[in-house]
């Protein structure tokens, strides 16, 4: 005899009945049930199972008359009396998909019969003997008010789910936003990945992400595999996987890990859910718009730290489909739009992939951050960068480029990122573009970004720049950008004043008055060095 429809494990599955349903053992704690004095046969699991109906009959031809979930009430008077005829009844209840049987012991039994309880154990059914008459009628009704009254309020519930995923879709809410919206309703950790299985947005509580998102690829297509061709997958861990399609287009899956249960049925708020984006997706038809969603808030939450280790945005990365056993390199590109799907594509037609992330705040607009990653052992050199920027902007002649270095590893990915930002906040355009500035013709700021964590570093722009910092805070002062300006032009005081927008005069007036606040010649190449450290320590932790 087959399993249980309940109990097997990867295949597809009945959505999950509404928080608040009732189960066999919510049905024994009624008072009705309890002035039986109830005994459980066969209990455990077989417990947890929904109850949709409470049917009294004693007939031996029942099983043909149900429609699944019912719990029987039965004092067994017309069961059949040979063994195997009742071994052949019980097994029919089962695959009648019945929640469970309770059997009034003394109109025709004075106890369970073994090979009853033998057979519901075997097969899961829930058992239960009462050893006192009690009222049929009166466990019906109470337990029937109370499904009715769980039914009614998950109908409200799915109306709720139903009018604010509607409502987001009317709205024309990004998908990342309707995938935030999702994790909070259902209180669990919500994935949006396309049909290729690589992650476009995760929200909600992932957990332990580095174990989540590690081979990602392979899990989900096994887990697709063990769907077959249905509609959604439940399997025993509790994940939940609902495709998002419309007019016979498929653009994906929303994959439901483990949470609690919704009111509404964690089947049908996700299904709110993926219609909601299948709509944005007709809506937004001439772009993808998940990819750049899903590319902008990965590098967005990279840059800001949103990852609980180096192992977990490994993990994310890769099931991003970012490479990261190769090589890796950041880039800013400011004074141009950037297209984020042409950006991948000009990546991949170097062997490699590439996300876009949000514009550094404090670098000329508009401007795009960048990861690059390579294949092992491949350069990124002037021509290479040169030719991807040409690739991702309709304006190339505006465009600055500021590259931070070659690297391998999560953490050096993030170095680089910061390298080049840090780049882009002093480089400028001179000329007709694209112009190239890497990090490795600024020594002192890849020092500054290497140490960017280091107290010691912060004191020391602090105390060197201190009486600077209260002159101009206290008097509006402009010593500070004098002071940059002469530094990046020590050579050449009329440029410096030039870049001040000061004349020779007042220029120099502002020098000696620095040099007077700090007790400094600025001559001395030491204290220019080390004043330029300081400026960028303090240009740094402003931003």
């Amino acid at each position: 005899m087959a399993e249980r429809h309940e109990d097997r494990v990867g295949q597809t599955n009945r959505p999950e009945p509404p928080l608040g349903q009732l189960t066999v053992r919510d049905v024994l704690r009624e008072d009705a049930v309890l002035a039986g004095q109830p005994e459980i046969l066969v209990g455990d699991d077989a417990l947890t199972v929904p109850v949709r109906w409470v049917h009294a009959s004693d007939s031996a031809d029942v099983a043909r008359l149900l429609v699944g979930g019912e719990l029987i009430l039965t004092t067994a008077s017309a069961w059949p009396t040979e063994p195997e005829a009742l071994e052949a009844f019980i097994e029919g209840l089962v695959e009648a998909r019945t929640a469970g049987v309770v059997i009034e012991l003394g109109t025709h039994y004075r106890y369970v019969p073994s090979i009853v309880q033998r057979t519901a154990r075997r097969l899961g059914l829930a058992l239960v003997a009462l050893h006192r008459e009690i009222k049929f009628v009166t466990v019906t009704e109470a337990v029937h008010r109370r499904v009715i009254s769980a039914h009614t309020a998950a109908l409200r519930s799915r109306d709720e789910v139903r009018e604010r995923f509607t409502a987001l879709a009317l709205r024309g809410s990004p998908a990342d936003f309707v995938v935030q919206q999702l994790a909070t309703t259902l209180n669990c950790g919500i994935v949006l990945e396309n049909l290729a299985h690589e992650v476009i947005v995760a929200d909600g509580p992932l957990g332990d992400e580095q174990k989540l998102f590690t081979d990602w690829e392979p899990r989900s297509r096994a887990l697709h595999r063990a769907a077959g061709q249905s509609e959604e997958v439940a399997v025993d861990d509790g994940w939940l996987i609902v495709p998002v399609e419309a007019r016979g287009h498929r653009w994906g899956h929303i994959v439901a890990l483990p949470g609690p249960g919704h009111r509404a049925g964690r089947y049908n708020v996700v299904q709110q859910a993926a219609v909601a984006l299948a709509i944005g997706r007709l809506v937004d038809a001439e772009r993808d718009e998940w990819a750049a969603i899903g590319r902008r808030r990965l590098l967005d939450g990279l840059l800001t730290g949103r990852f609980s280790g180096l192992g977990g945005v490994g993990a994310r990365l890769s099931a991003a489909g970012m490479p990261v056993d190769g090589r890796l390199i950041g880039l800013v590109v400011s004074g141009v739009p950037v297209n984020d799907e042409r950006a991948d594509t000009a990546a991949r037609a170097l062997g490699g992939r590439a996300l876009t992330g949000s514009a550094p705040r404090g670098v000329a607009q508009p401007a795009a951050t960048i990861l690059v990653g390579l294949k092992a052992g491949a350069e990124f050199g002037d021509d290479r960068a040169l030719a991807f920027v040409r690739a991702i902007t309709d304006a190339p002649d505006r465009a600055l480029v500021s590259v931070g270095r070659l690297t391998e590893g999560v953490d050096g990915a993030m170095q680089s990122l910061q390298e080049a930002i840090d780049l882009a906040h002093s480089a400028r355009l001179t000329g007709i573009g694209p112009q190239i500035r890497r990090s490795e013709q600024r020594p002192l700021m890849r020092l500054v970004t290497s140490l960017r964590d280091d107290h010691r570093l912060l004191e020391h722009g602090e105390r060197m720049l201190a009486p600077l910092i209260d002159y101009d805070l206290t008097r509006q002062g402009d010593l500070l950008d004098v002071l940059e300006a002469m530094l990046q032009h020590p050579s050449n005081r009329t440029a410096a004043a030039t870049a001040s927008h000061l004349s020779r005069s007042v220029f120099y007036q502002r020098i000696t008055l620095i040099e007077e606040l700090l007790g400094v010649n600025l001559d001395d190449g030491e204290i220019q060095t080390a004043l330029h450290i300081a400026l960028l320590v303090r240009r740094r932790a402003r931003r």
